[in-house]
């Protein structure tokens, strides 16, 4: 299966932003199916009609951070079961600010009552196990987590709507507070205002847009459930979400020109890379250290600054970033991938308990 995508992406919250993106792709009568990455209340419809489309199909997605990846899995299925013919996958969220409005308290997954009440709140707690977990089977160490911070940083800033750019060191970031060992600050992803959103036609209509689509030939979910419960915390979803996609793509790592993966923590990257393929189970720590990840290294990861440095839209940032640099021209120069012709993006959430694998190419399957 291989999907044409067309993308625009934008930053800022509310609304409008998705409006003028949704609006601003297609016109309305050409049956979209419309995803929207994090449900609310009649969020599909809400989004759709402000923006004057009455889309075919509709769904929403709850899968935290795999929610964007997966909704263009969606989409792409959608497609090939002839329900629609150009879609438009939206996501939009208020971290940075939403947290300050009235709301009400609200049952989760189901399984706070087990959790929480052992200080188990949040994400940090579970991300932290699985990096604890690492350092202690493999000997993985916080200056190697630190390379993928610093990775990340120097990418941002180059990347003029990046929310941080200032430089920092390894030392800045094993000096930053702890917020959950062995997590530093540092270690952890922006809270963020943000939204971007994902436009595909079928090949027939992708010979009519603006702009050249670029190509999906590989796709994989996996959802192995919640952390806590799982047989393993150093191998996740995306094992099989990406040996799913390659073998559908028919391609290898050694394919792949630049990487945009989930970095809600830094020793998620790590262990995507493993898992991946990028390098042996054990081996991350080692891989990325030297500027192995960074522009001009071997894989360049994040080259937009990913969550921890550019802002946390919940990867939809991730996915309009490889296509920018497949297309190419459409970034600062200074943090183009020249030549960069395949691009994998993950997608990371529900408790370390869903994944979402994308590989996007320049041509054609």
């Amino acid at each position: 299966m291989s999907v044409n995508v067309a993308i625009v992406g934008a930053t800022g919250a509310g609304k409008s932003t998705m409006v003028k993106m949704l609006a601003g792709v297609y016109q309305p009568d050409s049956g979209q199916l419309v995803i929207d990455g994090q449900p609310a209340v009649l969020s599909n419809p809400a989004a759709a009609q402000a923006a004057g489309i009455a889309p075919s199909y509709a769904t929403d997605l709850g899968m935290g951070g795999a929610s964007p990846a997966a909704s263009v899995a969606h989409a792409a299925m959608a497609i090939g079961a002839s329900l629609c013919e150009t879609v438009v996958c939206v996501h939009a969220q208020k971290q940075a600010t939403g947290h300050a409005e009235a709301r009400h308290g609200q049952v989760w997954n189901g399984t706070e009552e087990y959790e929480e009440p052992f200080g188990a709140v949040g994400a940090i707690p579970m991300h932290a196990a699985a990096a604890a977990r690492h350092m202690h089977e493999y000997g993985t160490t916080s200056e190697q987590l630190a390379a993928v911070a610093l990775a990340c940083r120097r990418h941002a800033a180059l990347n003029a709507a990046a929310a941080m750019r200032t430089p920092i060191g390894v030392a800045d970031v094993l000096a930053s507070r702890w917020v959950g060992q062995p997590y530093h600050l540092l270690d952890c992803c922006l809270s963020s205002d943000g939204a971007g959103a994902v436009g595909g036609p079928t090949p027939e209509r992708a010979r009519s847009m603006r702009k050249a689509p670029r190509h999906m030939p590989g796709l994989g979910p996996r959802h192995p459930g919640s952390i806590y419960e799982a047989p393993t915390r150093t191998t996740l979803g995306g094992a099989r979400a990406a040996s799913r996609a390659f073998g559908m793509a028919g391609i290898t790592t050694a394919d792949v020109d630049v990487a945009e993966l989930y970095d809600c923590f830094t020793a998620i990257v790590v262990i995507t890379l493993e898992d991946y393929g990028f390098c042996a189970k054990g081996e991350g720590g080692a891989f990325v250290e030297g500027g192995r990840i960074e522009l001009g290294g071997a894989l360049p990861v994040n080259t937009h600054g990913g969550l921890l440095s550019a802002g946390h839209v919940e990867g939809m940032q991730h996915i309009t970033e490889a296509v920018k640099q497949l297309r190419g021209g459409e970034v600062e120069p200074e943090r183009q991938v020249r030549g960069a012709r395949v691009a994998v993006v993950s997608g990371h959430g529900a408790a370390l308990g869903a994944h979402a694998t994308l590989l996007l190419g320049r041509d054609p399957a």
